[in-house]
């Protein structure tokens, strides 16, 4: 198990939505990866899963990509389940979880390990070019932003390198569909395999 004093942060202290378990396995996984080339999230949030990636891309001496635009998934709007208040910007009228991000960097040490990148996920893979030996899906988990994550970072993943998608889940009664079916979708395409899961998060290998 990873120990925690090893991340340079008391990661409870970080708002977020990822386990502690599968916290360890998206470490141990940029670990082994990261030398294949450096490694990408798709839905940052305030850092908890940049922390964990970050520290062993640090290790490994490569760079973290961070992709989020910044603005909260539709179960973050006002009104919705998971709002909240202390990330709602009042006088623009609008969430934003960009200054909490920065905050966790500072606070872990790792803002010259990690790149933000603060745009939609489509905008952000429009000109992509960068081999990327990990990708981590944690976007929006309506089917159309699942799928477009998908779309637009899976291929980007380099032979040997990892495939991550957060909140699978097999039973439709647990939790939302959209991020089991594109780890379905990626194991339907030949080119995945899936490794057994960790909790609700879904790893795998590229062919």
């Amino acid at each position: 198990m990873l120990p925690m004093q090893s991340l340079g942060v008391d990661i409870e202290t970080v708002k977020g939505f990822l386990d502690a378990q599968e916290g360890a396995a998206l470490f141990d996984a940029a670990l082994t990866s990261a030398a294949l080339g450096p490694c990408l999230e798709i839905g940052s949030y305030c850092g908890k899963s940049t922390v964990y990636l970050g520290r062993a891309c640090e290790q490994k001496n490569t760079l973290l990509f961070a992709v989020d635009h910044h603005r909260g998934s539709e179960e973050h709007q006002l009104g919705e389940e998971y709002h909240d208040p202390q990330l709602f910007d009042a006088q623009q009228g609008r969430m934003d979880s960009f200054r909490e991000f920065r905050t966790t960097l500072a606070r872990a040490q790792l803002e010259n390990t990690v790149v933000p990148i603060v745009a939609p996920s489509a905008l952000a893979a429009r000109y992509w070019n960068t081999p990327l030996g990990m990708v981590f899906i944690d976007g929006g988990h309506s089917m159309e932003a699942a799928l477009t994550d998908y779309r637009c970072w899976a291929p980007h993943v380099v032979r040997g390198g990892l495939l991550a998608i957060h909140d699978v889940f097999p039973n439709p009664a647990d939790g939302g569909r959209p991020p089991f079916e594109i780890w379905q979708l990626a194991q339907a395409s030949g080119l995945f395999e899936a490794m057994p899961l960790v909790k609700t998060l879904g790893i795998l290998r590229r062919l």
